[in-house]
């Protein structure tokens, strides 16, 4: 029997811009909100959603698994297609490689934001 990859969806925001971030990661079904995670940018919260979706899906203890987020460039900078610039960009990506080293996705992609399930799970906690 074939396991098929567990997908784990991310997404990061804050209003303002710069604000309190706030994240949402959606896997098997479930919504984790994390709001404990201070201030910054768009870009952090990105960065932070894709930090907690990492964990969220270590947690599942599987091995096989895909992080999905609509931040082109926070995932092409995880892919390292894109060069970080700046020292909290760097910090970040440098975050998120020491915790893949234990259990690393098979990949990181983007979804258009009407598919990104913890996109949506953001935008109906706001409404």
């Amino acid at each position: 029997m074939t396991r098929r990859r567990v997908k784990v969806f991310f997404d990061g925001g804050c209003r303002p811009n710069p604000g309190k971030i706030e994240v949402a990661v959606v896997a098997r079904g479930l919504v984790h909100l994390f709001d404990d995670l201070g201030q910054g940018t768009n870009t952090d919260a990105e960065w932070l959603a894709l930090i907690q979706a990492l964990r969220v899906a270590q947690a599942l203890n599987t091995p096989d698994f895909e992080l999905i987020g609509d931040s082109l460039g926070v995932i092409n900078q995880a892919n390292g297609v894109w060069k970080c610039r700046g020292a909290a960009l760097s910090a970040h990506l440098g975050t998120f490689c020491a915790l893949a080293m234990s259990n690393p996705p098979a990949r990181i992609r983007w979804a258009p934001r009407a598919q990104n399930l913890a996109g949506i799970a953001l935008e109906k906690r706001r409404n």
